[in-house]
């Protein structure tokens, strides 16, 4: 499997290449998620932008760990405007993305694990 999302020399580097503790956080990532996903879409519909930046810097920092740059890139300027309150046209995208390379990065997870334990 070719992976597009998941880059391992992070977690790698962080867990010494140990397959149980990269297991763990991928798993800890994989329960973060629907939280952040839950308060995403709650915060949009509330109109709390300023707290959805919050999140979104939040959420950027755990993705960070799984190797996801272009998705920590694009968390990052979501964080941006929506503190600001600007691009609001873009949030649904944002959020729709994050959960779609979520998903995507935790099957490239599993197949790593499996092929590498």
């Amino acid at each position: 499997m070719e992976y597009k999302i998941f880059k391992p020399d992070y977690l790698l580097s962080i867990t010494g290449g140990d397959t149980e503790t990269m297991a763990e956080i991928a798993g800890i990532f994989g329960s973060q998620v629907p939280e952040f996903m839950t308060g995403m879409k709650s915060l949009l519909e509330q109109g709390k932008f300023y707290e959805l930046g919050l999140l979104a810097h939040k959420a950027k920092g755990s993705v960070t760990v799984l190797g996801m740059d272009e998705t920590a890139k694009m968390l990052k300027e979501f964080e941006l405007l929506a503190k600001t309150g600007e691009g609001k046209e873009k949030y649904q995208e944002f959020i729709a993305r994050f959960e779609a390379d979520s998903k995507t990065v935790m099957a490239e997870v599993n197949d790593y694990l499996s092929k590498n334990r």
